[in-house]
């Protein structure tokens, strides 16, 4: 599956509709991609593993999209087949008043993933420079240019924040779900008309559907300008569930194997230690 397409270059001029929402990515059918999905967590719950007896880097992985993207699918499907006890989820979503009193990205700061442990943000940082952006531009048109000023020193302080991230250590995986606007609304529609969907469903979810073109343009210059060589964004179809699946899946997959991780070996101390441990251990009474 070739995902170099779905990188976006760094300080780039993105044209997101250039970007088909309804891709394939190469894959020829659902059935095939359940098969290469289920290969896959085999091999992440496997590297996995080795992640966490390693302790030498962290894993974050951002997701980002549209309400109804498949945020929490990705998640649930991904994520399914490894050990519980390594990976978490934060979702971030209204500030409370203890986060409003902070610097806007001390709230992730305090959460993120320590070595050996992979940490996934369901939605993030990346929101101070996307609801807060339309919500603030819809409130504050008369002052567009003091608002400009505003989203181009925290895509630099975001920039800042991810490199010293993956400097220290930390593996950072962007990811853009990219949703079509009539996609969303059968989706939305979708859980309205489900009783088991309705509590998925939130007054905020129509207002960013209203929103739409002002959420792309947002969506836009964050990608633009916060798609770097040591963190890229990757757009991902997302109107399609199965694929966008795959994909994120594949691409955590390919970065755990770039590491090229082995279990620790034990010092010849530790080894003489294990070998009489286990012989006073065979010689126990059964």
């Amino acid at each position: 599956m070739d995902r170099k397409h779905l990188i976006v270059k760094p300080k780039s001029n993105l044209d997101l509709g250039s970007y088909d929402p309804s891709g394939h990515c190469g894959l020829r059918s659902k059935e095939d991609a359940a098969e290469k999905l289920h290969r896959d967590i085999e091999k992440l719950a496997t590297l996995q593993d080795v992640f966490a007896a390693r302790k030498t880097h962290a894993l974050l992985i951002v997701l980002q999209g549209m309400d109804a993207a498949g945020k929490d699918g990705i998640i649930k499907h991904v994520i399914s087949g490894i050990n519980p006890q390594g990976v978490y989820v934060r979702s971030f979503r209204q500030p409370t008043d203890e986060e409003l009193r902070h610097d806007y990205l001390w709230r992730e700061s305090k959460v993120l993933p320590e070595y050996g442990q992979m940490g996934i943000f369901n939605r993030s940082y990346y929101e101070e420079v996307l609801v807060v952006r339309v919500s603030r531009e819809t409130q504050e048109r008369e002052n567009a240019r003091e608002v400009a000023d505003t989203w181009a020193e925290r895509y630099e302080d975001i920039n800042a924040f991810e490199r010293h991230l993956t400097r220290c250590g930390t593996i950072v995986l962007k990811f853009f779900l990219h949703l079509s606007k009539d996609e969303q609304r059968r989706r939305l529609l979708d859980r309205l008309d489900d009783p088991s969907k309705m509590w998925k469903f939130s007054d905020a979810d129509f207002e960013g559907h209203t929103r739409w073109d002002a959420y792309q343009r947002a969506f836009t210059e964050m990608l633009e300008h916060t798609s770097t060589d040591g963190a890229p964004w990757y757009v991902v179809p997302a109107d399609r569930k199965w694929v966008a699946r795959i994909v994120v899946g594949n691409i955590i997959v390919s970065a755990l194997q770039h590491l090229s991780l082995e279990y620790p070996e034990p010092s010849e101390e530790r080894r003489t230690a294990y070998t009489l441990l286990a012989e006073s251990l065979r010689e126990e009474p059964g």
